[in-house]
C-alpha cells in the first residue's frame, strides 16, 4: 500500500510541476505596447456597456485595477473604444513589472551567441528597454502631468531611466463615467496604480517567487496527503458496499440495511471529496503562476459550485424518481385494467420502473456535466465557431456510435410495445431463458443452465422474439399411440378422463386458466396415431403442469393397456 501511495504522490507532484512549467511562459509572454501604439493588442477583460458608455477593465497581474470608458455615440471625431484603450494601457503597465519577451527562443539564443562569442558586446535587443524588475519596487513613481491639449497624463518614473514612461490619458469620458473631475480621477488613479505596480514588481522578484513556490509545495503536500487518505477511505467504503451487496438478496435486518445505505452514502461522499481535493491542488498550482491568481481562485471555487450543482441535480433526480414511481404505480394498479391483465401490468411495472430510473440517472448525470463545464473559466467565452465545431463533433460521434443509438431506440420500443418484461421466458436468437434485465441498450437472459446471455436490442432476432409467458402460457401435449389402434374412441375417452381428473384436482386447478382440451387425432402416420391435448395455464406454469399431465396420461394409458408407438421396429422374440 505504501509503494502505491508513494507512486501516486510522485505522479501528482510531477503532473503539477508539468502544469506550472507549461503555464509559466504565459506569465512572461505579455505583448509590449507603446503609449501611442494603436495596433498592439492584449487580452483584457471583455468590454461591457453601461448606459451610453463602453467600459473595459485594465488588469495588473490578472486582477482589475481601473476601468476606462469611451462614449458609445460621439458627435465629433471618435477616439479609440474602451477595449482598445484598455489593451494599450494594460500593455504599458506590463512594461513595469513583467520581463519583456521581444524575440523567440531561437532568435534570443542566436543573439546571445553572436554578442557573447563573436562581438563581445553587452547590448541585447531581445531584452527590451529594461523597464521591468530592475531596482527596488518602491523606486517606481507615478506622476500626473498635462499634455499640450491640457489633458491629464499619468507617467511612470524610475531612477535608472531619465525619461518617463507615459501610461494613460484621463479622458472626459473617464471623468463623466466615474462621476468626478479629471484632476480628482487622475490623482485617484495615480495612487491606485502606484500601489498595484509596486506590489506586482515585488511579487515578481526572485525571492518572492521562490517563497510562493515553497509555500505552495507545502500546501500541495498537505492536500495531497489528505487526498491520499480520502482515496483510501473511498476504496474502503467501496469494499464495504461490495461486501453488503453480496448478501443484499437475503433477509437483511434493519441494522444491516442501514449499514448498507450508510456505506453507499459514504462512498459517494468520499468520491466528491476526492474530486474537490484534486481541483484544489490544480487551483493552487495555477495560482503560483504570476497573473493567474483569478484563474486559480475560480478553480478553487469550482468544487463548491460543483458540489452545490450535484446536490441540486441529485435532489431533482430523487424527485423525478418519486414521480416516476407514483405514475407507474398508478398505471399498474388502475381499476380499469381487466383482472387477467393485472399480473402482466405488475410485471411490466418492474421493467419500466428500472428503465425509468436509469434514464433519469443518465439525464441528471448529463445535466451535471453540462452545468459543471459551463462553470469552468473560459468555457462561457467560447466563440460561435467553437460551438459549431462542438456540434460537428457531436454529429460525428453520433455517426460513429449509431449502433448504440439504434440499440437505445430498439430498447424503448421493446418497453413501449411490451414485447417482453422482467420475469418472462423468451426465445431470442435461438436461445431460451428468463429475462432478468431489460435495459435501454441490451437485454439479459438467464438460460436453463444458469448462463447469462447479453443480447443487443437492435438485433434482428429481437424482432422475432418468442414470449412464452405473456399474460398466460400454454403447452401442446402430444401422445403417439401405437398402430394398429382398433378402438380410437376408447383411447380418446381414457385421455379425456385423465385430463378431467387433472383439472378437478384442487392442487392444480389454481394454475389452470381453463380445463385441458383434448383436440383429438391430429395426425396419422405408419408409426402411430398422434393425439393432442392443449393445456392453458397461468404465465410460467406451463412446464410444471405439462409434466404432471403427461405423467397422469401415461399412467391412464398403461392401465387401459393402450401402448405408445415406437420409432423403431420391435425386436423379434
Amino acid at each position: 500500500m505504501s509503494t502505491r501511495l508513494s507512486r501516486w504522490l510522485f505522479g501528482v507532484l510531477g503532473t503539477l510541476a508539468l502544469v506550472m512549467v507549461l503555464l509559466q511562459p504565459l506569465s512572461h509572454a505579455a505583448p509590449l505596447l507603446a503609449a501611442g501604439d494603436s495596433t498592439a493588442t492584449v487580452s483584457p477583460s471583455p468590454v461591457a456597456t453601461a448606459g451610453s458608455y463602453e467600459v473595459a477593465n485594465v488588469n495588473i497581474l490578472g486582477i482589475p485595477a481601473i476601468s476606462v470608458a469611451s462614449p458609445v455615440v460621439t458627435s465629433g471625431r471618435a477616439g479609440p473604444n474602451a477595449l482598445r484603450r484598455a489593451s494599450v494601457i494594460e500593455g504599458n503597465l506590463s512594461l513595469l513589472y513583467l520581463p519583456q519577451v521581444l524575440c523567440g527562443s531561437a532568435q534570443a539564443l542566436g543573439e546571445e551567441l553572436l554578442e557573447s562569442l563573436v562581438l563581445h558586446g553587452s547590448d541585447r535587443a531581445c531584452r527590451g528597454a529594461g523597464w521591468g524588475l530592475g531596482g527596488r519596487p518602491d523606486d517606481l513613481k507615478i506622476e500626473v502631468v498635462r499634455d499640450a491639449d491640457g489633458l491629464n497624463v499619468l507617467e511612470a518614473r524610475l531612477p535608472n531611466h531619465p525619461e518617463p514612461l507615459p501610461l494613460l490619458t484621463v479622458t472626459a469620458a473617464d471623468s463623466r463615467f466615474n462621476g468626478m473631475s479629471t484632476d480628482a480621477l487622475a490623482k485617484r488613479w495615480r495612487g491606485l496604480l502606484e500601489r498595484r505596480l509596486r506590489h506586482a514588481r515585488l511579487m515578481l522578484q526572485a525571492n518572492a517567487l521562490q517563497q510562493r513556490l515553497a509555500i505552495t509545495v507545502m500546501v500541495e503536500l498537505v492536500v495531497g496527503a489528505v487526498l491520499a487518505l480520502s482515496l483510501w477511505l473511498l476504496s474502503l467504503s467501496r469494499r464495504l458496499v461490495t461486501r453488503w451487496q453480496l448478501i443484499e438478496d437475503t433477509n437483511l435486518s434493519l441494522r444491516q440495511k442501514l449499514a448498507l445505505q450508510l456505506s453507499k452514502g459514504a462512498s459517494s461522499l468520499m468520491f466528491l471529496i476526492v474530486l474537490a481535493l484534486g481541483t484544489v491542488m490544480v487551483g493552487l498550482a495555477v495560482m503560483v503562476v504570476p497573473g493567474q491568481i483569478p484563474l486559480g481562485l475560480a478553480l478553487l471555487l469550482q468544487p463548491l459550485s460543483a458540489l452545490v450543482k450535484v446536490l441540486l441535480v441529485g435532489l431533482l433526480a430523487v424527485l423525478l424518481r418519486l414521480l416516476a414511481d407514483f405514475l407507474l404505480h398508478q398505471w399498474s394498479t388502475s381499476l380499469r385494467v381487466p383482472l387477467d391483465e393485472r399480473a402482466r401490468r405488475e410485471q411490466r411495472y418492474r421493467s419500466l420502473l428500472l428503465v425509468s430510473h436509469r434514464l433519469i440517472d443518465l439525464g441528471c448525470i448529463a445535466l451535471v456535466v453540462v452545468l459543471i463545464l459551463i462553470g469552468i473559466p473560459g468555457v462561457q467565452d467560447a466563440s460561435a465557431s467553437a460551438l459549431v465545431t462542438g456540434g460537428a463533433l457531436l454529429g460525428g460521434l453520433a455517426f460513429v456510435f449509431q449502433n448504440l443509438l439504434r440499440d437505445f431506440v430498439a430498447g424503448l420500443l421493446v418497453l413501449i410495445e411490451d414485447r417482453y418484461a422482467i420475469g418472462d421466458f423468451v426465445e431470442i436468437a435461438g436461445l431460451g431463458g428468463t429475462v432478468v434485465d431489460v435495459g435501454v441498450l441490451s437485454t439479459l437472459l438467464r438460460t436453463m443452465d444458469d448462463r447469462v446471455v447479453v443480447i443487443q436490442n437492435a438485433s434482428v432476432d429481437v424482432v422475432r422474439a418468442i414470449n412464452h409467458t405473456k399474460f398466460r402460457s400454454g403447452v401442446d401435449v402430444r401422445l403417439v399411440l401405437a398402430q394398429p389402434l382398433s378402438d380410437v374412441d376408447r383411447a380418446l375417452a381414457v385421455i379425456e378422463a385423465a385430463a378431467a381428473d387433472f383439472a378437478a384436482d384442487p392442487d392444480w386447478a389454481g394454475k389452470l386458466l381453463k380445463a385441458p382440451w383434448c383436440r383429438g387425432v391430429v395426425e396419422i402416420t405408419p408409426l402411430g396415431v398422434d393425439v393432442s391435448v392443449l393445456l392453458t395455464t397461468s404465465a410460467g406454469d406451463q412446464w410444471l403442469c405439462g409434466r404432471e399431465l403427461r405423467r397422469r396420461l401415461l399412467r391412464a394409458l398403461a392401465e387401459a393397456q393402450l401402448p405408445l408407438a415406437r420409432s423403431w421396429p420391435a425386436t423379434p422374440p
